[in-house]
């Protein structure tokens, strides 16, 4: 497929649709809508299901129950609607159920406004669960990073946030979908999935929210197993001038490529600025900060 000039929106749905993404489930929201508008269109002709929901809730619900059945599944929101969709993703963590979650971030509290924003970093894991979360700095990144998320998804049986910025939902940018990360291979088959017959290949039944003592071995499991071995394989980062720099910036998403400029502008008047791009908000890149050895840091 030729390079093309797309929304940032719009390039996010064609990449899960070419990720294998099977059903949409989502409802309208400023800045994210065109996502589901796109899934709309283009999902039901190439053989996948579209269905807009009552509400969040209902959607991040409706996520779950296809999860749990095997399928590839994806929603999208913005901050309110993310608010509303953070219990049903708890419970997909605590369940060990896969899906990417597109969060296209406005400014809050509450029903904030429609300008870009990036509060929304402080909703992904509330000390009692954790995901996979992702920040694009353009729309060739952030196309890349849902293509990529039902792989992470799949294999580690974890739900994965993209936490998009509104600027990077609306801008317009050049995607060149040759460029998806290479598939990743020998994938757990889903055998744990609800498919009502052994004979297809899942269980015909299942607890989806252990209780008692089994809550308490799914903790146990996700904190010495699965959350080690997301920090160990799946932390990400981009550092760019730290090694001689005086004055350290620390920034991600299309913030991040503002401050790429600014760090350029310093350097060609003799002030040495490095950067550091968190590319995963969690696992958070920590150990690119341990070595600064007195920078100044400004974030």
């Amino acid at each position: 497929m030729a390079k093309v000039l797309m929304k940032g929106n719009e390039a996010m749905a064609e990449a899960a649709i070419q990720a294998g993404c099977q059903a949409f489930f989502g409802y309208p929201i400023t800045p994210q809508s065109e996502i589901p508008e796109y899934f709309s269109r283009e999902l039901p002709p190439r053989g996948g299901l579209f269905l807009q929901a009552e509400s969040e809730m209902a959607a991040m619900n409706m996520v779950m129950g296809a999860s749990a059945a095997g399928g590839r599944v994806m929603t999208s929101t913005s901050g309110p609607g993310f608010c509303l969709k953070l219990e049903a993703l708890a419970a997909m963590t605590l369940t060990r159920l896969p899906a990417v979650i597109v969060v296209v971030m406005r400014s809050g509290p509450a029903f904030g406004t429609m300008k870009a924003a990036q509060e929304d970093y402080r909703m992904c894991g509330n000390g009692g669960y954790r995901v996979v979360t992702m920040a694009p700095s353009d729309v060739q990144e952030a196309a890349s990073m849902v293509y990529e998320a039902f792989d992470i998804a799949d294999q580690y049986r974890n739900p994965v946030v993209i936490l998009a910025d509104g600027m990077i939902g609306q801008m317009m940018g050049a995607v060149d979908f040759d460029r998806m990360p290479p598939r990743r291979e020998n994938l757990p088959a889903k055998d744990w999935a609800l498919r009502g017959s052994d004979a297809r290949g899942g269980k015909p039944q299942a607890i989806l929210f252990p209780v008692g003592t089994a809550h308490y071995i799914e903790k146990n499991i996700a904190e010495t197993e699965l959350y080690p071995a997301l920090i160990a394989n799946e932390t990400r980062v981009e550092s760019i001038g730290v090694e001689d720099a005086d004055i350290v910036l620390v920034a991600y998403g299309s913030l991040a490529r503002v401050c790429i400029s600014a760090m350029k502008l310093a350097r060609a008047e003799g002030i040495k600025v490095g950067l550091i791009r968190p590319i995963t908000l969690w696992p958070y890149p920590a150990q690119a900060f341990e070595d600064l050895n007195g920078k100044k840091l400004l974030c």
